[in-house]
């Protein structure tokens, strides 16, 4: 199994859908507004996720940094757009719309389906003669490994359930079934989308470094399949683990926000 529907999906109603019936808003969210930042950290939801998971970074995250969320269409004030289909076509409409941000030194981050989505843009971003300075990754085996699930397969039910079972979906949601109808479908089409995923065969790698970061008790990522994010790049490669399941990054992300700063520092991209 990916991902799964984050706590986010507490605010959503039915009403939502007559809200969002409005004209494509674009692919990213400016989460906090900076002058003059020093670098800018673009994050990427997980399946079923949007850009709001992200916003408690904003209080995490020093003063100079811009920090922006990606918004996958079928999502939150997308809702009323289909769900995307290529993982690579995803990328490359947000590096085009990176690529119309003042420039400044950038870094991607990715949990489980953000961090194939996060690659991609990696990718695009370096091809377009625009390439991030780091690229993080959590809760995601390496691009050569992430497909090939069957989650995507299920029978509604059965889905919905074991996406509870990992805890990835609020007991308030889970048991109200006008959400559950509203947000399945989209949490099914982000599922399909990481587990039938295939990398381009002959990928030139990136040049950025890349950190990797795997949760401990994390049921369905482990540090070796973290680790076979070295093979991206030609350049440095280090990982980290974090104490506990998949998801803990969202409902406690300081200690990965203040890990990623002191590597961005570190690296010579925050100054």
């Amino acid at each position: 199994m990916t991902d799964c529907l984050d706590d986010q999906a507490a605010s959503v109603t039915l009403d939502i859908v007559s809200r969002t019936r409005r004209s494509n808003r674009g692919w990213l969210r400016t989460l906090t507004s900076v002058e003059e930042p020093t670098a800018r950290l673009v994050c990427f939801p997980h399946s079923g996720g949007t850009a709001a998971v992200y916003r408690p970074w904003s209080t995490a995250l020093p003063a100079d940094v811009a920090l922006h969320a990606v918004q996958y269409p079928g999502h939150a004030d997308r809702l009323a757009e289909p769900p995307a289909d290529n993982i690579a076509e995803m990328a490359t409409q947000v590096a085009a719309e990176l690529r119309q941000l003042p420039p400044v030194r950038c870094a991607l981050i990715g949990h489980s389906l953000g961090a194939l989505v996060a690659y991609e843009t990696a990718r695009a971003m370096r091809d377009s003669g625009a390439p991030v300075h780091h690229l993080f990754v959590s809760g995601a085996a390496g691009p050569w490994l992430a497909g090939g699930g069957t989650t995507h397969r299920l029978g509604d039910d059965e889905l919905w359930s074991s996406v509870v079972r990992l805890g990835g979906i609020e007991p308030e949601i889970a048991d109200q079934p006008e959400l559950r109808d509203l947000l399945l479908p989209v949490l099914r089409s982000d599922i399909t989308l990481h587990e039938t995923y295939r990398p381009a065969p002959e990928a030139t790698p990136l040049e950025c470094p890349v950190r990797g970061y795997y949760n401990t008790e994390d049921p369905l990522v482990d540090a070796d399949q973290v680790a076979t994010w070295a093979a991206v790049n030609d350049g440095e490669f280090s990982m980290r683990a974090l104490p506990g399941g998949h998801f803990r990054l969202l409902s406690h992300p300081d200690e990965m926000v203040a890990d990623i700063m002191a590597a961005l520092t570190e690296s010579g991209v925050r100054r």
